[in-house]
């Protein structure tokens, strides 16, 4: 059956060249509610950010600063940074710890509760939400970040930034979704995540870490469609802008396995290592994304490398990760990047906490982990450094999301202007209070936490509110003071409640009022994998099933 008889579908239409914009980023309802009490300071922080950019830049070759961002996959609070804790749970990160001694802690950055949406927010400076993106799928889906969405990196290119993205990505299968279509000149990236590549491959099949695939007698099966085939789905991609692109180290009848995956991560940080160079060599200032995909690693095949006291499946390999991250930053020092470059490492969300104890990992300070609104699943580890601008060693208690980075970025990049200005953004610049390390230069005191679709909870100052669920009785809703109570365990709904709790249903209300002029809308959708010039037999029937089932009646 050909693929284009089962495509009824809509696709969005990608972003046109972006232009600097007059007039203000449109942001979320608190963002004013703060502007209305600080304006004046605000601008007077502006002209001291400004004088502290223009400073730099006098001194760089009148150059802005290159950008490297390490985001590491499901690493919750106190597992970076912190040689203490390292040695509590059995192993040891030094690069990663020296490298927090040089840099400004964020102590209160927030992401969302998995990847997808977490990478999402990084990129666009927006809530998944907004778009559509706020799940996490593993296999085909048919659907991806609008090419409409202007990412950081198409922010930075406009500003002149060469831009580059290596590892994971994870924000859709289909074609526009892709980062060498979201406004990187090079990119190579897995298409989907850990799921397909380390939880359902054939060695992790054997071991038992994914169960009722393919370890058992099939006689009794009907349908053949209904198990995946992590072999059989789309991998490894690479390709420049408005390039081709094709899928990398995978050949017709391979399957995939441990040692595949192995393959997959060394040759990510080959690359990383071979940008840093090719574009440290050029003369535009550079945008260099790397997100590894270990830590994750769920089987025993293969397995080589540091191994540590503690053991566990994910800790070894981030003792791997952590060598790896030590030579990025000896390259850094080697090429003279290291100080005029901004470096940001931090996780995406909290612990896979299904895969504790053996993954060697769990919550330590906050409770949950990946997936959960609670705390541990969105409190991360997170460090800026930039030497002589920033803070080294240093701490910042403001509450920071992680969609502010694109803002704050783009600001330190000189690109701001390029941040569109018709629709609403929820980062906020956060410049000042990252370059004087002063708390109360920051421009947010709250975060909404989304479950997919779904708002859960709301954080104001130390604060935290679990919003009841439908039908349940708002006088019973649950407030945590997250300074006393890190795990969530100690309600102080009636001590809060009775002064707090109309503010925070207000705060809610403004959040869904600003919506009727900035609605969600939703993902693109499209053809899996379209675009690929040598996609594979098994790969394309694999999307031929998926698109009979999409086509199958639903009413």
């Amino acid at each position: 059956m050909k693929l284009q008889w089962l495509l009824v579908l809509c696709s969005s239409v990608a972003a046109p060249p972006l232009q600097a914009q007059e007039g203000p980023i449109q942001h979320d309802a608190e963002f004013y509610v703060l502007q209305a009490q600080r304006a004046e300071q605000w601008v007077q922080d502006d002209t001291a950010v400004d004088e502290a950019l223009a400073a730099f830049r006098d001194g760089n070759n009148g150059q802005p600063p290159n950008i490297v961002s390490v985001l590491i996959d499901d690493m919750g609070f106190g597992d970076m940074g912190i040689p203490e804790l390292n040695a509590v749970r059995g192993y040891d990160t030094p690069n990663i710890n020296d490298f927090s001694d040089e840099a400004l802690r964020m102590v209160r950055m927030y992401t969302e509760p998995s990847c997808t949406p977490t990478r999402v927010a990084q990129m666009t400076g927006r809530l998944p939400v907004r778009m559509g993106m706020g799940d996490t799928t593993v296999d085909i889906a048919g659907f991806g970040l609008p090419g409409s969405e202007v990412t950081l990196a198409e922010v930075l290119k406009q500003a002149g930034y060469a831009t580059s993205h290596v590892g994971k990505w994870h924000m859709g299968d289909i074609a526009e979704s892709w980062a060498m279509n979201q406004g990187f000149d090079y990119a190579q990236h897995a298409v989907h995540q850990q799921g397909q590549l380390t939880i359902f491959n054939d060695d992790a099949i054997k071991e038992q870490v994914s169960v009722a695939i393919r370890d058992y007698d099939d006689k009794y099966t009907l349908d053949g469609w209904f198990r995946p085939d992590a072999s059989a789905m789309m991998t490894v991609i690479e390709g420049e802008a408005s390039g081709p692109i094709r899928e990398i180290r995978m050949d017709a009848g391979e399957r995939w396995n441990a040692a595949k995956y192995d393959e997959m991560n060394q040759t990510f940080q080959d690359k990383t290592l071979n940008e840093l160079e090719r574009l440290a060599g050029g003369e535009a200032p550079f945008f260099l994304q790397y997100w590894p995909m270990i830590p994750l690693d769920n089987t025993r095949a293969g397995r080589d490398g540091p191994e540590s006291a503690n053991g566990g499946l994910y800790v070894d390999k981030m003792q791997l990760l952590d060598q790896w991250l030590g030579d990025l930053f000896a390259r850094m020092d080697d090429l003279g990047l290291s100080e005029n470059t901004i470096v940001v490492v931090m996780g995406d969300n909290g612990h896979f906490t299904k895969y504790a104890p053996q993954s060697g990992f769990t919550p330590l300070i906050y409770a949950g982990g990946k997936g959960d609104t609670t705390e541990g699943g969105v409190r991360v580890d997170a460090f800026i450094r930039w030497p002589g601008m920033i803070e080294a060693d240093g701490l910042l208690n403001s509450i920071i999301h992680v969609s502010d980075l694109y803002t704050t970025i783009s600001r330190f990049a000189g690109a701001d202007g390029f941040i569109p200005r018709d629709r609403l953004v929820d980062g906020v610049d956060q410049s000042a209070a990252l370059l004087f390390a002063d708390e109360s230069k920051a421009r947010r005191d709250h975060v909404i936490i989304y479950s997919v679709a779904k708002p859960e909870a709301i954080v104001k100052d130390q604060l935290k509110l679990k919003l009841p669920g439908p039908g349940e009785s708002a006088i019973l809703a649950k407030f945590f003071d997250l300074y006393r109570d890190t795990r969530e365990e100690y309600s102080v709904s009636t001590e809060v409640g009775s002064w707090g709790g109309q503010e925070f249903v207000r705060i809610l209300g403004r959040h869904k009022a600003r919506k009727e002029k900035y609605p969600d809308t939703p993902p693109a959708y499209g053809m899996p994998y379209e675009g690929i010039e040598n996609i594979r037999p098994e790969t394309q029937q694999a999307v031929e099933a998926f698109m009979i089932k999409r086509a199958s009646p639903q009413k």
